[in-house]
């Protein structure tokens, strides 16, 4: 990595993270961090943790018991453990390891919480970056969304929750593999850019080994009247009295 490439980015709370061209962080993910909801009591795996952002933002809200992110990327796993030292924090720890090659790294079937923000692109679906580490991020050269879900399903204990955002198009297929892996779905959440809009996100969480049974939240919107809307401010951290988009 060139570390004169890399940046500070603040998150709020004292927290921080290290960011880089390759490894950053979006929209998506901040939501995705929100959704799972994560409790004092979690013992988190993020699969593809890139820098890290979303086993962070957990910290920083004060959750968690322990909290490992994953990620076949050398870079970003430099990265997170750059900001986890400059985070004080003990509670988190990052490995470097192809998600498909966890057994004997991470306690199969004892954790409670997994989270991914996975490649959106299938195999074939478009132009491939040349670049092969935007690639391995954008389409799934190096894992599916099947690899994502039965890592997630082994991972877990029953009634672990697993928490991921895709693209709607693949939500049909992302529920085929849920429920092929025993974990299934039982919370969805539509993200639109404003009303009247299509969604551009979905965020499902899976629990494993639960009953059908499926509830669709209120659809979450990202701008009002030009704006950020409120529930988003409240998200980003930023939402207050006179506070401006």
């Amino acid at each position: 990595m060139d570390e004169k490439l890399a940046s500070c980015e603040p998150l709020g709370g004292g927290f921080s993270v290290w960011v880089s061209p390759h490894h950053t962080f979006g929209t998506d993910a901040v939501l995705l961090a929100d959704f799972a909801s994560a409790k004092k009591t979690d013992r988190l795996v993020d699969l593809g943790t890139g820098c890290g952002i979303i086993p962070f933002i957990m910290a920083r809200n004060g959750a968690l018991q322990t909290g490992v992110g994953v990620d076949i990327s050398g870079e970003a796993i430099t990265l997170a453990r750059r900001s986890a030292h400059d985070n004080g924090t003990d509670k988190l720890t990052f490995l470097h390891s192809d998600l498909k090659d966890l057994k004997g790294k991470i306690a199969f079937g004892a954790q409670t919480l997994v989270t991914c923000n996975p490649p959106y692109k299938a195999p074939q679906a478009g132009l491939k970056n040349r670049d092969q580490t935007a690639c391995v991020a954008r389409h799934e050269v190096a894992c599916t969304l099947e690899d994502i879900v039965a890592a997630g399903a082994h991972l877990l204990q029953t009634a672990g929750r697993l928490c991921l955002c895709q693209r709607p198009e693949r939500l049909p297929e992302l529920m085929g593999w849920m429920h092929t892996y025993q974990t299934e779905p039982k919370r969805l959440r539509l993200v639109c850019q404003r009303k009247g809009e299509e969604p551009w996100l979905v965020l499902v969480e899976g629990k494993r080994g639960a009953r059908a049974g499926l509830r669709i939240l209120p659809t979450l919107y990202v701008e009002e009247d030009g704006g950020l809307s409120p529930e988003m401010k409240k998200i980003y951290g930023v939402y207050k009295e006179g506070a401006t988009s």
